[in-house]
């Protein structure tokens, strides 16, 4: 296995992610998606699943380390809680009386077609919720990162995500987030360090339509000058990334790849970003191996995650960036 470089395993800072809503991830595929007929499936693949989930994941492929917290229920989620042991991840499971909920994507092979199905998570009460904040504010390490990644579950409230940042705060560490909405929308309010919208997310929390690259940069940029971000993280896809910072608009393109499956690019974006940062690189250091991996995890099939081999290789190929 390819080692990232400039890793220094001595210097990291603490990373935690936080998942309210993961799921188990089935994946198969069959040769079309028609209605009232039997779909004969292809091989069927399992992966533990979830924003925060996912970044811890990513974080430990490319020889780094987290402790990832998430709530948890049901057979589901004891299937997902083994998956994470086996795979050495580091957790702190919340239990929770609902069943953890389960995605499936198809693969349709005769046009080449992906089909998500992303189901709704269990309820979870006002005790439950608390229980994962608490678990979060014991875990937090001063100076560290704290990453809160993926979809709130009915019962969580819209603000869930700006108490985290709270306590980020109030621990001097620092938040990366990836939601969307009002719970975006909150967080922001509070301030954090990174954010990670999609074009959509970013022109729904503007109230604006984003048409052309210099309107998603200036976009991006508003949020950092209003001082509700320091880092605007915005991917692309096949047209690369941008990010926006007090220092102006950083732009990579990603050389052509051939895309197997697009789930899971925005996590392998983001855990490989906040772990160059707690390895103590600069931002644009960052940016640049969070590209790759991004780019990388098109390139696995299904709800598989990037390979350290091809970030390093994709890294390497990437040209300047271009401010």
């Amino acid at each position: 296995m390819a080692s990232i470089p400039g890793t220094t395993h001595g210097a990291t800072r603490a990373i935690v992610t936080i998942t309210v809503n993961p799921a188990l991830d089935l994946s198969t595929s069959t040769a079309t998606v028609v209605s009232e007929h039997k779909l004969r499936c292809g091989p069927t693949r399992l992966d533990p699943g979830g924003g925060g989930i996912n970044v811890s994941r990513v974080v430990h492929r490319l020889g780094g380390e987290s402790l990832a917290i998430f709530a948890v229920g049901g057979l589901t989620g004891e299937s997902l809680r083994r998956m994470l042991d086996t795979e050495g991840i580091s957790s702190r499971a919340i239990p929770i009386a609902g069943t953890t909920r389960q995605s499936f994507t198809v693969d349709e092979t005769e046009t080449g077609k992906q089909f998500r199905f992303v189901l709704q998570g269990p309820e979870l009460t006002e005790a439950e919720w608390r229980s994962c904040l608490s678990a979060l504010e014991q875990t937090i390490v001063t100076g560290g990162y704290v990453v809160a990644s993926g979809s709130l579950p009915p019962g969580v409230p819209d603000d869930f995500y700006a108490r985290v940042a709270r306590l980020a705060r109030d621990r001097d560490a620092r938040l990366v987030l990836d939601a969307s909405g009002d719970s975006l929308r909150e967080a922001l309010s509070e301030g954090v360090y990174l954010v990670k919208p999609s074009r959509r997310e970013l022109g729904e929390l503007l109230g604006e339509h984003l048409e052309s690259e210099q309107s998603e940069a200036d976009a991006a940029s508003e949020l950092v000058a209003k001082g509700s971000t320091e880092l605007v993280a915005l991917t692309r896809g096949a047209e690369g990334a941008l990010l926006a910072s007090s220092a102006g608009i950083s732009r990579l393109t990603v050389p052509p790849v051939h895309v197997v499956s697009t789930v899971g690019a925005g996590d392998g974006f983001l855990g490989a970003f906040v772990l160059r940062l707690a390895q103590g690189r600069d931002p644009e250091a960052a940016f640049r191996t969070a590209v790759a991996a991004g780019t990388a995890t098109t390139m696995t099939p299904a709800t598989d995650l990037c390979r350290p081999d091809d970030v390093v290789d994709l890294e390497a190929r990437l040209s300047p960036a271009t401010h």
